[in-house]
């Protein structure tokens, strides 16, 4: 099969597409031919060497659809041909309050999604949406089960509640935005480009702000109304920031730090008695109540940019760019 394989550590230009084995799956596995695969952070990572237990050679890759090509022994209830998409996490555990020790993401050290063939457990095996189509399919694991469980099952938002998303544009919060008006939430988005802003006003949004032109973007805020829950993937003074502006008794779920680490103010947090909760990835319970979300509101996955597998290293430069909007999908057939 054809691959994108990564050697070497450096940045995105070591990633090579190559022809590598065909896995076969072993017993409770299934083999699925990808049709398309999406890209995270974590690619990009993985190439800088800036992602733990990096094991070489690797096929990255965490987001995946595709058609089911061959069954382990012991599989039931699937058949060959079976449009689905994958779960990429693998091995959560019983425990749908945190994950199990030992478990991990497809794509490092598991093969993964960047590649014609994978095999994966079973059960991390699902129905693909009947309303999506191939690219916007792919576009959806890792990115919206991160975002359904940050918003839904940690930070419990509810219909007429208000939500913050700073940083709208990644994968992880153009998700949450759509979550949150799905289930009749308001959102209030920030960013530093106008025209993300614009999109983002598209799909629901109800207030924006953009915190390059106005320095002073957290005071604008206080004039929005209470808000009720947060989410965020930043870090650093935008997080700070988050905990000043969330309202008394508030949610502020946490899912990444890319902007570093945050100097906060423990006054913000105990005298407002806000709930600070930890959020990463989610269980199969959180994928599965994500999967029936997004095809009950038959929401549609926003999908900034396609490439073919052959430029793949186009595709993760483009995602560290930070100039698109949604995911960025790599076509594999």
């Amino acid at each position: 099969m054809i691959a994108a394989r990564l050697h070497s550590i450096g940045d995105p230009s070591h990633l090579r597409v190559e022809e590598t084995p065909a896995p076969e799956p072993a017993a409770g596995e299934v083999r699925v031919r990808l049709h398309a695969a999406a890209l995270n952070r974590r690619d990009a990572f993985i190439t800088r060497g800036l992602y733990p237990g990096i094991a070489l050679p690797c096929t990255p890759g965490s987001d995946g659809c595709g058609a089911v090509d061959a069954l382990g022994a012991g599989v039931s209830g699937l058949r060959c041909g079976d449009e689905v998409v994958l779960d990429p996490m693998l091995g959560w555990g019983p425990n749908r309050r945190i994950w199990a020790e030992g478990s991990g993401i497809l794509g490092m050290p598991h093969p993964g999604t960047l590649a014609q063939f994978v095999c994966v457990p079973a059960q991390n095996v699902y129905a693909r949406p009947a309303h999506l189509d191939i690219e916007r399919a792919a576009a959806l694991p890792l990115a919206g089960l991160t975002a359904y469980r940050a918003l839904i099952t940690r930070a419990r938002l509810q219909a007429g509640e208000t939500v913050l998303i700073p940083g709208i544009g990644s994968g992880v919060q153009s998700f949450a935005l759509l979550f949150a008006k799905a289930i009749g939430a308001r959102a209030i988005v920030t960013s530093s480009s106008d025209e993300k802003l614009e999109r983002a006003r598209a799909l629901g949004a109800d207030v924006t702000v953009n915190y390059a032109a106005d320095p002073q973007w957290f005071k604008a805020l206080k004039g929005a109304g209470p808000i009720d829950a947060a989410i965020d993937g930043s870090g650093g003074e935008t997080l700070a920031r988050i905990l000043d502006l969330v309202r008394p008794g508030g949610r502020v779920a946490i899912y990444g730090g890319t902007g570093g680490d945050a100097k906060i103010r423990p006054f913000s947090i105990f005298w407002k008695q806000l709930d600070i909760l930890g959020s990463s990835m989610g269980s199969p319970e959180d994928f599965r109540d994500m999967l029936a979300l997004v095809s009950e509101k038959r929401i549609e996955p926003v999908v900034g940019a396609v490439f073919p597998l052959a430029d793949i290293v186009a595709a993760v430069e483009r995602l560290e760019s930070g100039a698109n909007f949604g995911k960025v999908v790599v076509r594999i057939d």
